[in-house]
């Protein structure tokens, strides 16, 4: 057995543990304080089952109970298993060596110290949950008898409870928790009390966990940097127009729309992973809408407002500040969504301004809405709207919803960096941006939420109703490129691959690999191929076909893209700066809009 590396103790130093005391105590009067003001408010304490999870997981006991085989069969294999495992740790332990009742997923990142391969305590605890993590899962969701919806819930949830008891999220049983406290003296149990605290009165007595250094990014610095001016503003958004770095650029003019539900700056964090950077640099007149980060009194706007005094105003700027009326476009996620109803309510208007469309990780099926489906039912719906009475949705709220998708590593994670080893996360540009929420009006919020996601009407012609005109997708006949990603949680590629059959034009699906971010922004880089991505000219009805024909390519999908909707038009005309045309300039890129952030 190999031998654990030798750990160094050390006596901190008082000046640090009295500061550190002081900042405990000092946190936990004013979270205290905290507490007693909303306790006299009359604010209500009561937990109340606003997913309705108590439903689900009685109607999963129920279906148990009217399946004895399956629990027969579960515990007999649970027995079997902690037999083996009980065999196999007493063999270690006198020197013979024996494979592993079970093993960690590839994926699993949790048990990556040491001690978890070698000492026979850890090993012990590390297979000892695993097989209590798989025998429970297999026993709550294997049962028959539950809904799609019912059996979604508790597939989800028993895999939330599966993560959040796992060893490594405890200090007892986390050995690298344990080697942190030697070497620092005790202070990383301090750090972390301190960081624990603090991190509940940011969230106003909500843990809200810090993914990354909040301090060491200042937009318009160094994140957000591209060279650009907002050239005009209303009450829902800024547009920002793009330095020129080519002599001559494109005729055509390109429009990203990003969603309204994150900020704009995604793809455009640092200069080597900028999408908006790159797109200017192939010579595109790059436009982008910046949206407004809503209060209180944007309660009553709808879908509607997004779409008048966001994408059509946008067009309309376009061409007075280049003279030209036909543009490109992209729409990322709920913006990709937003630009479709976009085309089809321009449809019902004979207005083809619009060329092409492309559509980042974008649903406008939702027959396939992946894990969010299972927020998305009435008794949810009416919570939500409850808490929305304020005239939104709190970002934050929305922000943990998507965290939980993946919750080993964008939660878990941080709680053990910041809690149980006492250390400050670490400056990353895309965890500030998934940081940086937004806020949703509550008209709008609930309309789409039950407008797509609960009814799906978007695809029905005549589904939804813009502004007094029933639109209809199948009457956008532009070409659509779909650029999807494979191990999307958000927008599972399955259910954007539907997309592609709801308009009647010459329409592209391309799949990359990674998620719903890391999938997208995957820049050109030779010495970095990445996640490489699939193309198939046909597009058949299922999916799974079309994968099964695709082709798969090296490196990014950008430069393909490039290809495709440089095809269209070709023309080069003079670089335009912004500022030129008939719009002037208001201020620098990435304007104020984005500035506004949620404490």
């Amino acid at each position: 057995m190999a031998q654990s590396k030798e750990i160094q103790s050390s006596i901190p130093d008082p000046a640090e543990v009295a500061s550190l005391l002081a900042d405990i105590t000092a946190s936990s009067e004013r979270l205290l304080s905290h507490t007693i003001s909303k306790t006299a408010e009359g604010k209500p304490t009561a937990m109340r089952d606003e997913l309705g999870l108590g439903q689900a997981f009685s109607n999963a006991k129920l279906s148990l109970l009217f399946d004895p085989m399956h629990l027969a069969e579960q515990q007999m294999q649970f027995i079997r298993d902690s037999t083996q495992l009980w065999q196999s740790t007493w063999l270690n332990m006198l020197g013979y060596k024996t494979d592993p009742v079970i093993t960690p997923a590839k994926t699993d990142g949790r048990f990556r110290d040491e001690l978890w391969q070698e000492h026979p305590t850890y090993v012990f605890i590390k297979q000892a949950y695993l097989i209590a993590a798989r025998s429970l899962y297999n026993t709550i969701t294997g049962s028959k008898g539950l809904d799609d919806h019912s059996a979604g819930k508790v597939d989800f949830f028993t895999r939330q409870i599966i993560d959040a008891l796992a060893p490594t999220n405890f200090w007892m049983t986390n050995p690298t928790a344990q080697r942190e406290f030697i070497e620092t003296g005790g202070l990383s149990v301090l750090k972390g009390l301190r960081n624990l605290l603090q991190d509940m009165e940011r969230g106003k007595g909500k843990l809200k966990v810090r993914m990354t250094d909040t301090e060491a990014f200042e937009l318009g610095k160094n994140i957000a940097v591209t060279p650009g001016k907002v050239i005009y503003q209303n009450e829902m958004m800024q547009l920002i127009q793009y330095t020129p770095t080519t002599e001559t650029v494109y005729k055509r003019p390109l429009l990203i729309v990003p969603p309204w539900i994150n900020k704009f700056y995604i793809l455009d964090l640092r200069p080597k992973n900028s999408f908006i950077r790159w797109a200017v640099e192939q010579g595109h007149t790059v436009f982008v809408i910046s949206w407004i980060n809503p209060d209180s009194s944007y309660a009553d706007k709808s879908f509607e407002d997004y779409l008048t005094a966001g994408v059509m105003t946008a067009v309309d700027c376009i061409e007075k500040a280049t003279g030209e009326k036909a543009v490109n476009s992209v729409g990322y996620c709920l913006g990709g969504t937003l630009l479709g109803t976009s085309l089809a309510y321009m449809a019902t208007k004979r207005n083809s301004r619009i060329k092409s469309a492309t559509f980042f990780t974008t649903l406008l099926d939702f027959s396939i809405p992946g894990e969010l489906g299972i927020f998305i039912d009435d008794w949810q719906l009416e919570s939500l709207e409850k808490r929305m009475e304020q005239g939104y949705l709190d970002g934050a709220e929305m922000s943990g919803t998507f965290n939980m998708l993946r919750a080993n590593d964008l939660i878990w994670s941080f709680a053990i960096n910041n809690y149980l080893l006492g250390k400050e996360p670490f400056p990353f540009d895309l965890l500030y941006w998934n940081s940086d929420s937004t806020r949703m009006p509550a008209e709008m919020h609930r309309s789409y939420l039950r407008n797509m996601y609960q009814h799906n009407r978007l695809r029905e012609p005549g589904g939804i109703t813009l502004n007094g005109s029933k639109i209809n997708l199948s009457r956008v006949r532009v070409p659509t490129y779909f650029l999807s990603t494979r191990e999307d949680h958000i927008a599972p590629w399955k259910g954007t691959y539907l997309g592609t059959h709801l308009f009647q034009g010459d329409n592209q699906f391309v799949l990359s690999g990674s998620g719903h971010i890391a999938g997208v922004i995957n820049p050109p880089d030779p010495n970095k191929l990445k996640y490489g991505y699939w193309t198939n000219p046909q597009l058949p009805e299922n999916p799974d076909e079309w994968l099964e024909g695709a082709e798969r390519h090296e490196g990014s999908w950008w430069p393909h893209w490039q290809q495709w909707v440089s095809s269209f038009d070709a023309t080069q005309v003079p670089a335009r700066q912004p500022g030129d045309g008939a719009l002037e300039v208001i201020e620098d890129a990435p304007g104020s809009y984005v500035k506004v952030r949620i404490v």
